[in-house]
């Protein structure tokens, strides 16, 4: 994976990222302000979850 690959995947996570907030903005407050009542441990877990994900669909992608 190159640099310019791992700058263009970051690039379309911002644009979808963005797309949400200007096409559901109620909806994301609503996902945050779930999100702050979550203990750091579970939110940590998550995260960890979804970055594995993401590494895993991004290889699987660059071999292909």
């Amino acid at each position: 994976m190159s640099l310019l690959q791992l700058i263009a995947g970051g690039a379309v996570v911002l644009a979808l990222e963005g797309l949400l907030y200007a096409a559901f903005p109620a909806a994301m407050q609503r996902a945050l302000a779930g999100i702050t009542g979550l203990p750091p441990e579970r939110l940590r877990l998550a995260g960890l979850a979804v970055a594995a994900a993401g590494i895993a669909l991004a290889t699987l992608l660059v071999r292909h």
